[in-house]
């Protein structure tokens, strides 16, 4: 039987994917704001490791970087339909220490939105020679499966919730037992922390883990603990935090718990976005964290200090990103040492 291992977030990376926005996905009518988002993602991110970029049209994006930083970016010029590579994107593991890249089906989140072209987007670029020469690709395209819905500490323990992909128009009919036979056959998962609580209001994933509870490193979980009682999330995200006092590692012990900031309502048109400081990216030597031009950030850079204590913890304005319903760890895919 093959070893598999997938890496956890902090694993030591070799890039990043960015796919960009552009005038033919739901950004046209704020392009520049959202571009002007997506450059500073790319700028944190080119000082610590490669940036590989999916658009339209090269001469489009690469203007916005500097010469120095142009040596460490991958272009692919691929058509997308939206810009949500975490979902969209290959997940990354070794099978038998090979790095391999697994391309499972999107099809925004439940056929909610258009994907066909997103969904071509992880075999392309390994058709395009992006990733290095000994690294491989398996196609799970029978299965829908997206990065922000699972989350691994490395070792063998994928924490995801009950809802998201046994939801309709995923996986149906799928239990938590196939699920979690599943996540063990494909990404080497030996247990499988299910949360049946916790959600955010305008949230289209079903409740993807990432907006929610992350793995900091193999004993240490920073989740979203709501503090309002007259908000709506209150007891759902109190209901959560009492599942994750409950959880405990594999040496049988109660994770370290970091409570995030509910990020203060923000809205559009009379209906509530989701924002959420979980949802941040882990990279070398630093974490990028989003922003929403709020008291609140500063509370949820100091949190997160106590998670990464060695890493550089750097806010990004995504107030335009949640205008779209998503936030920073949402636009990004690792891959790590190896890969590019």
């Amino acid at each position: 039987m093959a070893n598999i291992v997938f890496p956890a977030e902090w694993h030591h990376q070799s890039g990043i994917q960015l796919t960009w926005p552009h005038a033919n996905t739901d950004w046209y009518n704020m392009l520049e704001e959202v571009t002007q988002c997506f450059v500073s993602i790319g700028k944190e991110i080119l000082k610590h490791e490669k940036l590989l970029i999916v658009c339209p049209e090269e001469d489009e994006v690469i203007k916005y970087f500097t010469k120095e930083e142009q040596k460490r970016i991958i272009v692919a010029e691929l058509k997308s339909n939206d810009t949500w590579a975490r979902d969209h994107g290959a997940i990354s593991v070794f099978i038998d220490n090979k790095p391999t890249l697994l391309d499972f089906k999107f099809n925004g989140w439940g056929l909610k939105y258009p994907a066909d072209l997103d969904n071509q987007i992880t075999r392309l670029l390994y058709d395009l020679d992006v990733f290095r020469p000994e690294v491989g690709y398996i196609s799970h395209l029978n299965f829908i499966l997206e990065g922000g819905s699972i989350e691994s500490d490395g070792k063998g323990t994928i924490l995801t919730t009950s809802e998201c992909l046994t939801s309709p128009n995923r996986n149906q009919p799928l239990s938590l037992d196939d699920l979690e036979q599943t996540l063990t056959k494909w990404l080497g998962a030996r247990r499988v922390l299910f949360l049946d609580h916790g959600y955010l209001a305008g949230d289209d994933t079903d409740h993807h883990i990432d907006t929610l509870a992350r793995f900091c490193n193999e004993q240490t979980i920073a989740y979203v603990k709501c503090e309002d009682k007259n908000d709506e999330h209150y007891d759902e995200l109190k209901a959560m935090e009492i599942e994750l006092k409950n959880f405990t590692t594999v040496e049988n012990k109660p994770y370290h718990l970091i409570p995030l900031p509910m990020a203060d309502a923000m809205y559009d048109d009379g209906f509530r976005l989701p924002a959420t400081y979980a949802n941040f990216l882990i990279i070398n030597d630093a974490v990028l964290m989003p922003c929403y031009q709020s008291p609140k950030d500063e509370i949820a850079k100091k949190q997160l200090q106590k998670a990464f204590p060695d890493r550089e913890i750097v806010g990004i304005d995504c107030r335009v990103l949640i205008k779209q319903h998503g936030s920073l760890h949402c636009v990004t895919m690792q891959f790590p040492q190896g890969f590019l």
